[in-house]
């Protein structure tokens, strides 16, 4: 942490003092506006060479930013280019300014400060590319409401009095229009942005768009004063500019990453005031101007901007009503299971809560968890077309029985759930055996007659379970008790005694200690039977509970499982993993495996949580391996098959752990990605006393090489085994004979001495 402090302090090291620059720069010219020594000589120091170099420090500041920003690159290096080009733009023409200020107009100087303003055009395009990874048409109507509400602004109220001057007065020449055309023009891309953007607060933004609004107030001042004839060089309104210099300093000097916007960000429907608010804000003042121009009092070309905004306005109106449209479908989607067309677990919770808020003890509220028997048979014999088949049919078997406001929803799977308001534990126990006698009956799945069982947990509110979670939780417990005793319904009690209530208390347990560190990693290494080196380690978790000690996976995983915290636990496991293995790494290039459950298999987002904890930690994609069930492989393939092949595009090694004791397939086998196998303790516990045992290892050792896969053999108690093994091919073995699982700190000072067993001594 202290290295890094020191990178950070001395890269923005450059950046203070630049931004010092800057400002001194401002400072000093400040005071030269108010007295500064007589002579030309001194004129000269002060307008041409210390006012424009105010300009490089917040130059070479833009430069930096686009290195420390890259997602903004262009727009600060675009601003960097802007700032040098307007300084030498302005150094010629005042180095060519007689005494009075009054330079002599030259096409070329005029042409650097007309592409330095182009170029601050392309500095907004950056920066808004940077924030809205794809445009809607919202977006872009927005924007168009906001550009042409501003230049119609511009032109009726900065540009009218010049386009059309009062009588008398001379017109203004169409090349010395072009600056305040300019500035018009940059207003309306300002307000643009601002109208894509929404009224956020964002500091680069923020500070970008202030400069540019002080740029554009000296400029057209400037403007006014020079056609009435009234502007007197090096006063007070120079240090508009040099303001607005220090300012684009100072935000490049505060730039730095922004986190990118979530892709659910993007297809958000664009309402509420901060996204409406300039749109709205362009529109009135384009009706204003039309109003005001009633009449040819202002140029037609602002009243006709004034038309075009409005125009866009109204186009922005059906595009709202069609997003609103599309907003609502896609959240009735969010809560509709697409299979059944039940609502789903999120419709589920939402209502909940709102009837738990008026459950009392005198009018409670109940819920049924339904879980059907035998329906994995189902699925295992006659396909997931026909499970599916099944589960479509569960909805309109039920709804008949339910009362109004009563609710049914799928979980997921085949887990369903009641929701009853207002209804005692008298009226849920019959509405469950109501409920379970009608899913008794048989189903018609592709011409056969199937019969399928169900077991029904029962949780009320606010007692025992005051709160949505809870009665989740008490509902899941009274399921499974019901499924153990095949009783059919099971009504959630609190145990005083223990048993389900120890389990609920343990789930619950365990939520708060995957939030306070009280889950910990022991290491177990695993050694190459050939030469006896150390060539992993695998990570196994353990709880350090605050009061029952230390416990096992035995007594953690069937917790996790049953309150669907696989995921996060897995999530944790790695974390905790990395960190350990990045403490011997440097020194003993030892990888370590982590056990991945079938929760995680599921997850999308898998390859980018494992690739972010590699970066965090700093360590190669060799340095983990993650081991899968062989169940949890076999009972979806072809998502297995996904998930190794985005791991091992990763360059992380794979394993397939508790081999043998699943439903295993060769033909899986073939097509799964896979780097080891890993033989269960079932398969290598006799193989040096039993000539069956130590076939069949022999005969996978011998496929597994020829697949290209290293064999690991877990369980190895003994001597005699790992030396059994070494003989029948195995690679690598993993047991107490090497050494027990041991925390962090013991496992490194056994690193540093291992202990050389198993050692093949024949070859």
């Amino acid at each position: 942490m202290d290295q890094d402090q020191h990178r950070t302090t001395t890269r923005s090291t450059p950046s203070i003092v630049l931004l010092g620059l800057a400002l001194l720069g401002l400072l000093t010219f400040a005071c030269g506006v108010a007295w500064r020594p007589a002579g030309a000589g001194w004129d000269a120091a002060y307008d041409v060479v210390l006012y424009n170099a105010t300009y490089l420090p917040a130059a070479a500041l833009c430069w930096l930013a686009g290195r420390r920003v890259p997602r903004e690159r262009i727009a600060w290096r675009a601003l960097s280019v802007a700032l040098l080009m307007s300084a030498t733009a302005n150094t010629i023409r005042t180095a060519g300014a007689g005494v009075d200020g009054a330079a002599n107009g030259s096409v070329a100087v005029d042409g650097l400060a007309l592409l330095a303003y182009l170029t601050l055009y392309l500095t907004l395009v950056g920066f808004i590319r940077a924030r809205v990874p794809r445009f809607h048409p919202s977006m872009w109507l927005d924007g168009v409401i906001g550009a042409l509400g501003a230049t119609a602004v511009g032109v009726a109220f900065l540009l009218g009095p010049y386009l059309d001057p009062a009588p008398g007065r001379d017109p203004i020449p169409l090349l010395q229009l072009g600056m305040p055309a300019t500035d018009v023009l940059l207003l309306a891309l300002l307000v643009a942005v601002g109208s894509i953007l929404g009224v956020r607060l964002d500091r680069t933004l923020v500070l970008v768009a202030s400069a540019l609004g002080l740029m554009m107030v000296g400029d057209l001042v400037l403007f006014a004063r020079t056609v009435l004839g009234t502007y007197v060089d090096g006063g007070l309104l120079e240090l508009t500019w040099l303001s607005a210099i220090v300012v684009v300093a100072l935000s490049a000097h505060l730039a730095r990453p922004r986190p990118q916007p979530p892709a659910a960000a993007e297809s958000r429907t664009r309402l509420g005031w901060r996204l409406l608010a300039l749109p709205l804000a362009c529109n009135v003042a384009s009706l204003v101007v039309l109003a005001i121009g009633w009449g040819d009092e202002l140029p037609a070309a602002a009243a006709w901007l004034a038309i075009g905004c409005v125009v866009a306005a109204i186009a922005r109106t059906g595009i709202t009503f069609r997003e609103v449209r599309a907003f609502n479908e896609v959240r009735e989607q969010a809560r509709t299971d697409e299979l059944t067309g039940l609502p789903n677990r999120r419709a589920l919770l939402e209502r909940a809560e709102r009837v738990l808020a008026s459950a009392t003890a005198r009018t409670p509220a109940a819920l049924l968890l339904l879980d059907l028997d035998g329906f994995k048979e189902v699925n295992d014999s006659l396909g997931h077309t026909a499970g599916d088949q099944l589960l479509a049919q569960i909805g309109p078997r039920l709804q008949p029985a339910l009362r109004e406001g009563e609710l049914l929803a799928r979980l997921g799977g085949d887990e369903f759930a009641v929701l009853l308001p207002e209804a005692s534990l008298d009226e849920a126990q019959d509405r469950a055996e109501r409920l379970r006698k009608l899913l008794l009956l048989p189903f018609s799945v592709e011409d056969i007659r199937l019969h399928v069982g169900v077991s029904i947990g029962i949780a009320t509110a606010p007692v025992p379970a005051a709160t949505v979670q809870e009665m989740l939780r008490c509902a899941d417990v009274a399921m499974y008790a019901a499924k153990a005793a095949r009783e059919g319904v099971h009504v959630y009690v609190p145990d005083p005694h223990g048993g389900s209530g120890d389990r609920l208390r343990t789930m619950e347990e365990l939520r708060t200690a995957l939030q306070s560190d009280q889950l910990v990693v022991h290491l177990q290494p695993q050694v190459d039977l050939g030469d006896g080196r150390v060539v992993g380690v695998e990570a196994l978790v353990r709880w350090q509970h605050p009061v029952r000690g230390l416990l096992s996976p035995a007594e953690l995983l069937p917790a996790a499982e049953q309150a669907g915290l696989l995921r996060p636990l897995t999530d944790t496991v790695l974390e905790l993993a990395m960190t350990a293995t990045a403490r011997w790494w440097r020194t003993d290039r030892v990888p370590v495996s982590v056990n991945l459950a079938a929760a995680n298999v599921n997850d999308i987002d898998l390859p980018s949580k494992v690739a972010a904890a590699l970066a965090r930690h700093g360590l190669p994609a060799d340095a983990l391996t993650l081991e899968l069930v062989e169940d949890t492989l076999m009972a979806d393939p072809e998502r297995g098959r996904q998930v190794l092949g985005q791991l091992r595009r990763l360059g992380v090694r794979t394993s397939i752990d508790d081999y043998g004791t699943g439903y295993s397939s060769l033909a899986y086998l073939r097509h799964l990605p896979a780097d080891e196998l890993k033989l269960d303790r079932s398969l290598t516990a006799d193989v040096d006393r039993d000539d069956r045992a130590a076939a069949i290892v022999e005969h996978t050792a011998a496929l597994a090489h020829a697949l290209g896969l290293r064999l690991v053999a877990e369980g190895v108690e003994d001597d005699a085994t790992g030396a059994a093994l070494a003989r029948l091919g195995c690679d690598v073995a993993q047991g107490y004979a090497i050494a027990r699982p041991m925390p962090v700190t013991d496992f490194l000072q056994w690193l540093a001495a291992p202990r050389r067993a198993l050692v093949d001594e024949s070859s």
